[in-house]
């Protein structure tokens, strides 16, 4: 293919890549010539039990194809474990290029039915464990000013959704993270994005109200994460909604608004009264970081 993008001698780590959607990444990365740790504890979708087949099977199929790839057991949601994906990559392949922060677990209840264990379970996988494994990751990006970083957040966490508390919340917190590294790592040339993939999964069976496995495949989100971890992908502090053969930039956009002249202008009939122009999404700002917010929130005038 002309102009193909290649992972040629780049490392990826992609977590929870057993199945679903890390197993497709997996698979198309290292078909592009990324070299592959494949991690996975193999257990349920609430995060209880363990089997390693989940890892060696998508090994067994990236080395049958002509790939490299190396397993990894360890969970995400320590920092132990964190640093030990990372190694597996070091020993492994001398380094890490690419991290794909994939793992996940779910669970399905109303937010009165959520225990503390269920909330800071979920946490732990999703947004600890993006943390720990960016982390160990980030000093080797750093040293070689080199890396690609991918978060896999979701509606759930952007838009919401009342049987995954848990799971909107820490999927919340991973744009959070996500977004940091993008400031953290611009000056290395490390680029972090995000993805909010619509896909149906064993993960997202509960979730997903279109059950149609072939326009919902986990193949329909693999290109993005192949072109967001590549050489060729400059974007950074990005999300994009994708599936379905959908991608599409997604932004958390800030209204115009209005602004009251005084403390004694600002009162809650007068927000109620300007509700019109508070709401009014004709011209929007995409703020890329906290102080860019403050700036045009403190900055703006009435016209």
């Amino acid at each position: 293919m002309a102009n193909e993008i290649r992972l040629d001698n780049r490392v990826a780590i992609i977590t929870g890549a057993g199945a679903g959607l890390g197993r497709s990444h997996a698979l198309a990365m290292a078909a592009r010539g990324a070299k592959v740790v494949v991690n996975d504890l193999g257990g349920r979708m609430d995060g209880t039990g363990a089997a390693r087949s989940a890892a060696d099977g998508v090994v067994d199929e990236i080395r049958a194809a002509g790939g490299e790839a190396v397993a990894n057991y360890d969970s995400v949601a320590t920092p132990e474990g964190g640093r030990a994906i990372v190694q597996a990559a070091v020993d492994a392949f001398g380094t890490v290029d690419i991290v794909v922060n994939n793992a996940g677990i779910i669970l399905y209840k109303r937010f009165m039915d959520h225990t503390p264990e269920d909330f800071a379970s979920n946490l732990a996988v999703h947004l600890s464990g993006s943390f720990y494994v960016s982390q160990a990751a980030f000093p080797i990006m750093k040293e070689k000013r080199y890396g690609r970083l991918v978060f896999t957040s979701s509606s759930g966490g952007l838009r919401g959704g009342a049987d995954v508390v848990a799971y909107g919340a820490a999927k919340a917190g991973v744009m959070g993270l996500a977004f940091v590294m993008a400031l953290t790592g611009a000056p290395y040339n490390i680029f972090s994005n995000v993805i909010l993939p619509n896909a149906y999964t064993r993960m997202t069976e509960g979730v997903v109200a279109e059950r149609n496995m072939e326009k919902l495949s986990p193949g329909f989100i693999s290109p993005i994460v192949v072109y967001l971890s590549s050489e060729r992908c400059t974007l950074n502090h990005e999300m994009f909604a994708c599936g379905a053969g959908t991608v599409a930039r997604t932004i958390i956009a800030l209204a115009q608004g209005w602004r009251a002249e005084s403390k004694a202008e600002l009162t809650p009939e007068a927000i109620h009264d300007h509700l019109a122009e508070i709401m009014d999404m004709t011209n929007y700002a995409n703020p890329q970081n906290s102080e860019e917010e403050t700036r045009l929130v403190a900055g703006r005038r009435r016209k």
